[in-house]
């Protein structure tokens, strides 16, 4: 059993494709909890520069990250679109202790982080394909081409798993800022009037 399960918090771990709003959603919570310690928003490790995306994490090198992974500076690591990404072990401590984390997180790291973590709930920020492309698009980051292809890449099937909330961003940020800030709420409640 992990420390996670033994305590009463919980992770969230946000997931869903480029241009989902992933990070809007998340800042709008966080604009929202910004008066409640017992919400932290984790600062994720990352190989990229810190102004690159929007984001707010650690930036650091492929040396840098090597080091901290060897030395279990992280309760889960993993790589994708040519970066490495870390969840900092602290993050577990602070989760039994009865906090309620939100993480960026990735759909193809989800099963190391349920076995490093627990219970988890997985949020899946989704929009309409039309409204994918146009914000990556408009990004600039990648070409035509890169967009297509991200945009049918196919991604593993959350929508069946017990802990999956999806919400859909097409519209208006405050509307799945709203959701968001619910289940969030809902799931901080349990921490402290577990069942």
């Amino acid at each position: 059993m992990t420390a996670a399960e033994q305590g009463t918090g919980t992770l969230i771990v946000v997931v869903g494709p480029s241009g989902a709003g992933k990070d809007s959603v998340m800042g709008f919570a966080a604009r929202h909890f910004a008066e409640r310690p017992d919400i932290l928003f984790v600062r994720r490790v990352i190989t990229r520069p810190s102004d690159a995306g929007s984001e707010v994490h650690e930036s650091v090198s492929d040396a840098e990250f090597e080091e901290m992974r060897r030395s279990g500076i992280f309760a889960v690591f993993w790589r994708a679109h040519g970066l490495s990404y870390g969840i900092p072990a602290d993050i577990s401590e602070k989760v039994a202790a009865g906090m309620t984390a939100i993480v960026n997180g990735s759909r193809a790291a989800l099963p190391a982080i349920r076995q490093a973590f627990g219970k988890i709930a997985v949020v899946v920020i989704t929009a309409d394909l039309p409204v994918l492309a146009r914000r990556l698009a408009e990004r600039g980051r990648e070409s035509e081409e890169d967009v297509l292809r991200r945009l049918t890449r196919q991604a593993p099937d959350l929508i069946a798993e017990p802990d999956v909330t999806v919400i859909d961003n097409s519209d208006r940020l405050e509307i799945a800022g709203r959701q968001f800030v619910a289940l969030v709420e809902r799931h901080s409640a349990r921490s402290h009037h577990p069942a």
